[in-house]
């Protein structure tokens, strides 16, 4: 009696490390002093294939500045177009200058897989969820105490003690909304708080429906059985 033949396999289209997926916007939040910054250019220097929001800006470009770089900077009557023609993600109004997250940088990227982390505060945040809210991955970082948050601001010795008094009450209102992120990390240790914001950047790249190509990999692996 012959054997039967093994049957001839297709070759799979999609490899698991191509399945295509689509960006994130990765946005970190925090009162100023409780470490946003230095964990935003922890992830950056670690993860090159993350993209920065460049915001658009209204204000006078300062020495050192690079147009596409540091911003995008625009006259108060193109932002007014942009505006209009809801070109902006997000936007907001500060001492007179205006600032904004640019839609088509961040969708071209989005579209291509690639995520894009920002900077923002609560109500920038609020607009972005409230336009894309399905590509929207929010983190609030909590200083872990009063006194902390106050030592970090002496620290960096950048403000007077009246700022600082400042900030320190804005703290207050700003940590209120907290319950509106997807995630808080309470910055107590520096590694301790950047692992688990690259665990959760791995666990949201992950997800279903983030993987738009995982209907056709899973066909493939089928057709391949």
């Amino acid at each position: 009696m012959k054997k039967a033949k093994n049957r001839p396999k297709k070759n799979s289209r999609i490899s698991a490390r191509r399945i295509p997926r689509r960006g994130m916007m990765l946005v970190l939040s925090s009162p100023s002093g409780a470490g946003k910054t230095t964990l935003s250019h922890r992830l950056m220097n670690a993860d090159k294939t993350i993209k920065l929001s460049v915001s658009v800006t209204t204000r006078q470009k300062r020495k050192g500045e690079v147009h596409g770089k540091h911003y995008y900077f625009i006259d108060h009557p193109d932002f007014d177009a942009m505006i209009k023609k809801d070109e902006l993600l997000e936007w907001a109004e500060v001492f007179g200058n205006r600032y904004g997250t640019p839609r088509g940088p961040v969708d071209k990227a989005l579209n291509a897989g690639r995520d894009v982390l920002f900077d923002l505060d609560w109500q920038g945040t609020q607009q972005l969820r409230e336009k894309e809210r399905n590509d929207v991955v929010s983190v609030f970082i909590l200083p872990p105490s009063a006194t902390a948050l106050a030592k970090r601001l002496k620290t960096r010795a950048q403000d007077s003690k009246a700022v600082i008094r400042s900030r320190m009450d804005k703290a207050s209102d700003e940590m209120s909304h907290w319950p509106e992120y997807d995630y808080v990390i309470v910055n107590d240790d520096l590694e301790k708080s950047f692992r688990q914001l690259v665990s959760i950047l791995e666990a949201e790249r992950v997800k279903r429906e983030r993987q738009t190509g995982l209907s056709d990999f899973v066909r493939n692996l089928q057709e391949n059985l």
